[in-house]
């Protein structure tokens, strides 16, 4: 596996593995890789002739510094973990001046009112952030494909309206949430939760579930208050919010038609790591 630690020694590469004719593969990461990140390398491994993976903590999409300094960060163990796949072929790990050459600064985005639901009203600036790196690396790596998670299901629709609205020749693929055994989703934030806090973190995606059940019975406002009293009895659990939301457009709903697809969105702080599931409502 090649590593490239600036945009130069990547640039050759591309231009070479475009001369030969490879469809790239590609998915972005901030690092501390898990089984959930390479779920996305499996996914462009079979899909692509060759995959890259780009390792870079983006500054500008942090609203909190005190996140951005406590985020987990740990190369070489990516790096092994990457290596140990055999799906991937190549691993960019810019420095901040490759990516943002005039200075840290976010550019402005219209992502069409996608940007203003649920992370956008609780982090501002964060999918300007988003954006603006997300472009940077489409525009270096040059990929036919691009592999995003579902657990972050707002950036996947994000990215998908940033391609459509720069007109990049890039597929978007959303990739399942890759799951722990007791069902948490699968996050480089894990890392900071202690064992029993890991365990107690199950009632996310357990409340997930029953929400998919109550879909089907209860009016929004009824579920609504229902997930409010399951965490008011968490103990060292704090919900941030929870939204029933349209799939396409993200805007929060009071009633279900018929025609239309839902997905449930939570945010749930434990002790001080702030976590977010969502699930498809059948």
């Amino acid at each position: 596996m090649e590593v490239f630690r600036n945009r130069k020694d990547l640039s050759n590469y591309i231009e070479r593995q475009r001369e030969m004719g490879k469809k790239i593969g590609f998915a972005p990461t901030m690092g501390a890789l898990h089984k959930g990140h390479l779920s996305l390398y499996e996914a462009a491994h079979k899909e692509n002739d060759l995959v890259i993976s780009s390792i870079f903590v983006n500054p500008t999409q942090f609203n909190n510094q005190k996140d951005l300094e406590t985020y987990p960060r740990n190369v070489e163990k990516d790096i092994s973990m990457l290596e140990q796949t055999g799906w991937v072929d190549a691993v960019y790990i810019p420095e901040v001046a490759d990516i943002y050459p005039n200075g840290i600064e976010s550019k402005e985005y219209n992502f069409g009112g996608l940007e203003t639901e649920m992370e956008g009203k609780h982090r501002p600036g964060h999918f300007n952030g988003v954006g603006t790196v997300v472009e940077e690396l489409f525009r270096q790596v040059k990929p036919d494909n691009a592999y995003f998670g579902e657990k972050d299901f707002q950036q996947l629709l994000i990215i998908k309206k940033l391609t459509e609205n720069l007109s990049l020749p890039i597929k978007i693929h959303g990739v399942p949430i890759y799951r722990e055994a007791n069902g948490l989703a699968m996050s480089s934030r894990n890392e900071r939760l202690s064992i029993s806090q890991k365990e107690a973190a199950k009632v996310i995606h357990e409340t997930l579930v029953k929400v998919n059940d109550w879909f089907r019975v209860l009016t929004i406002p009824e579920i609504n208050q229902r997930v409010k009293d399951i965490f008011e009895n968490q103990k060292g659990m704090v919900l941030e919010y929870f939204e029933i939301a349209n799939e396409k457009t993200l805007k929060e709903t009071d009633f279900f038609y018929k025609d239309q697809n839902y997905r449930a969105f939570i945010v749930v702080f434990v002790g001080e790591v702030r976590l977010i599931d969502n699930m498809h409502l059948d």
